[in-house]
Formats: C-alpha cells, sequence, structure tokens
C-alpha cells in the first residue's frame, strides 16, 4: 500500500481524449445517461461505455449488474492504454461488493489517469488513495440527474480537467458558514460521511485522517444517522490529528449544523459547512489527494499543485 502522503496525479485531458464511462453501483438509467454523453462530446471527448453499464442485476435492483461485471468494467477501462480518464456514471450502491474483486497488482501497473465521481464512489476514492496512491476527483456524475442542465457544476468540472491552473483556489460555491474559524493545510480526503463509516474495519484502508483536511457530506439522512456515523468515526479515532474539515451539501438531511459543531468543533482545527460540493445542485469539483490550506474565513481551499499535471 502507498502512503497518502504521496499521491500521483493524473494527467490533465485535451480535447479528443477517450473517456470510459463506468457504473460502479447502482443501475443507470439510459436517457440519463445519453444526455451525459452529450455533455461529454460537446466537450470534445470521445466517451466509451463499458459492456455492463446499462446491465441490471436478476435479482437485487439497486445494483448495475453483478459485481463481476461491475468489477470487470472497471478494470479493464482503468488498464486500457488508450483511455485518459474513467468516469463513473452515477452512486447508489454497490461499490463496496466489487472492491476486492479487482486485481489491484494489475491496476497499478497501469499509468495513472483521472477517476470522477462521488457519493457511493467514496469506497473507490478510498481505494485508489491507499491500494494505488492516485489522486482523484471528487466531482459530478454523467449519469446524474442533474447533470447536463448544471452549468455551474459543468464549468467547474471542465476547468479542472483541461485547465487545472485556473482553479487552484477553489471558493465555496454559496454562503459558507465557518463553524470554527482557522486556516489549516493537509492533505484533501474523504467523501460521503456514510461510505468513510462503513469502511472503517475493511481491508486496506486509511487508518486516520491524521494530517488531513476532510471533506464530508451526504444526502438522505437524518440527524441521528449522522451523529452515529460521526461519532463511529470519531471513537474509531479516523478523525485524530485531523488539520480541518471541510463540509459540502446535506442535501435532503434534517438541519445538522448544531450537530455538526458538537461532533467536530471541540478539535481546535478550522470547520466550515456549506462549502458546495457533493450532492447539492452546482457541486464543486475536489481533488482528492492533493494537499490544500483551508481558510474558514474566506470560504477557499488553495491547492499547493493543480489537481492535474
Amino acid at each position: 500500500m502507498t502512503s497518502p502522503e504521496s499521491l500521483v496525479r493524473p494527467a490533465r485531458l485535451a480535447p479528443g481524449a477517450r473517456v470510459a464511462v463506468v457504473a460502479p453501483s447502482g443501475p443507470v438509467p439510459e436517457e440519463r445517461l445519453a444526455a451525459g454523453l452529450d455533455v461529454l462530446r460537446g466537450w470534445g471527448l470521445e466517451p466509451v461505455v463499458g459492456a455492463h453499464v446499462l446491465d441490471s442485476h436478476p435479482e437485487f435492483d439497486y445494483l448495475a449488474g453483478s459485481d463481476a461485471g461491475r468489477a470487470a468494467d472497471l478494470q479493464a477501462a482503468w488498464c486500457d492504454p488508450g483511455v485518459d480518464a474513467v468516469f463513473c456514471a452515477r452512486g447508489g450502491y454497490g461499490a463496496q461488493r466489487m472492491v476486492e474483486l479487482l486485481d489491484w497488482e494489475a491496476m497499478r501497473a497501469a499509468r495513472p489517469k483521472v477517476f470522477l465521481g462521488f457519493s457511493d464512489i467514496t469506497a473507490l476514492h478510498e481505494a485508489f488513495a491507499v491500494r494505488l496512491g492516485v489522486s482523484t476527483l471528487h466531482g459530478p456524475m454523467v449519469a446524474a440527474a442533474n447533470f447536463p442542465t448544471d452549468d455551474r457544476a459543468q464549468k467547474h468540472l471542465w476547468a479542472t480537467l483541461f485547465e487545472p491552473e485556473s482553479v487552484r483556489t477553489i471558493a465555496a460555491s454559496g454562503d459558507h458558514r465557518v463553524l470554527v474559524p482557522g486556516v489549516a493545510e493537509g492533505l484533501l480526503l474523504g467523501g460521503c460521511l456514510s461510505l468513510l463509516a462503513a469502511e472503517l474495519g475493511a481491508p486496506a484502508v486509511r487508518a486516520s485522517a491524521r494530517g488531513g483536511l476532510v471533506c464530508l457530506e451526504d444526502v438522505g439522512e437524518e440527524t441521528y444517522r449522522i451523529d452515529r456515523y460521526l461519532t463511529q468515526l470519531a471513537r474509531a479515532g479516523w478523525f485524530d490529528g485531523a488539520a480541518g474539515f471541510v463540509l459540502g451539501s446535506w442535501a435532503e438531511c434534517e438541519p445538522v449544523r448544531g450537530l455538526l459543531v458538537d461532533r467536530l468543533g471541540g478539535g481546535g482545527v478550522p470547520v466550515v459547512d456549506d462549502f458546495g460540493f457533493g450532492h447539492g445542485a452546482g457541486s464543486l469539483t475536489v481533488p482528492l489527494g492533493v494537499r490544500a490550506v483551508l481558510d474558514a474565513e474566506s470560504g477557499t481551499l488553495t491547492l499547493a499543485e493543480p489537481a492535474l499535471r
């Protein structure tokens, strides 16, 4: 396993790049996929859809086909020397079921490339960081319901992919809330809160967020469940030594700001809420595995280097 302090940044994209679209988690509506692919083609990219992307599991309708099929698509895309990036079609549930089916030795031998997704894809962001030592992009997905019409999310993703030096400073996209003031530096990591809690105890996972700027968000969770996830991670020592917390959207969740202060505010590190990444509209693209400086008051993340080479 690779130290999370030494992650490799993949190369930026250019017009004509081939982008594989895979579905590691939930089933993908064909019409939403088609609309997202049109956006990619409009950017001058050449999307290539995995063989099992439109599959459905014969028994569990929350999965995009079999575990083996979803894993095969991801591995084939990552190991194909003619593919420049791997974009996830959507989240949902299922990525954890196929992590151990991937041939990580073969994937380590392949050249690093852009890997994009969020939500359930958090399990893969963590695996790519720990097992491959590659930084990844926490950002909009191709077959998300609002991706084809979300101009702000599209523009930030496009800039990150094609002109990463233009987004060295990521500014909160909304009215961010400073829960604990301050400035901190660390490695960006994290993702969907419930997935991070579910990863505890799994093979080859990050031992803790020590030294990191922890990005957290979630969707459709009741307050007590968010409390449970945060408490579980805290009790496991996963938050020990974290440099700061950057909190994104809490779409379709009950009001949680008081809970966030209660669970995260006592560590003496900066905490900012409503930063603007995750399940909400206008979602920002955040490069996980890149060092950054968080300024809570100004609501900015300043990257030490561009997200992509």
